[in-house]
């Protein structure tokens, strides 16, 4: 009888927390990877957060993040973080308008790494080996 205790204990704990997570989607957080183009010099990543800071909008509003919206860059890396309802899509279109804008857009794609994650790569010459992008 003791033995079994023992085990029902850690099992109900597990599917304690489990549950508990779920509810929790009140931030959303993307990531924004710039490694490769920062490392080879052809991309300012602070030049590229300042873009983000101007452009996105909240409440149909640029200049506007006030609370809602956090920026921020650490080492090659931009992450956004939104208390409001934030679409990784328009992350994908802010980053590709920056892209044109400084005339990169011929070198670099925009592509998902992860559900959470972006990042910047450049276009394989080779077609075989060109991976799908996923879309959601």
């Amino acid at each position: 009888g003791f033995f079994l205790n023992c085990c029902r204990l850690p099992c109900g704990l597990v599917e304690f927390e489990k549950k508990d997570k779920k509810p929790k989607k009140s931030t959303w957080k993307f990531n924004l990877d710039l490694t490769h183009p920062v490392e080879d010099g052809i991309f300012d990543s602070g030049n590229f957060e300042q873009f983000l800071r101007e452009k996105v909008k909240v409440n149909g509003k640029t200049g506007n993040l006030g609370n809602v919206v956090h920026i921020e860059r650490f080492k090659n890396k931009i992450i956004v973080v939104s208390e409001k309802q934030f679409s990784k899509r328009y992350l994908k279109y802010l980053t590709k308008k920056y892209l044109k804008k400084n005339n990169l857009r011929d070198w670099l794609r925009v592509v998902a790494s992860d559900k959470e994650t972006y990042e910047l790569r450049y276009f394989q010459i080779s077609q075989d080996e060109d991976e799908s992008e996923s879309e959601d």
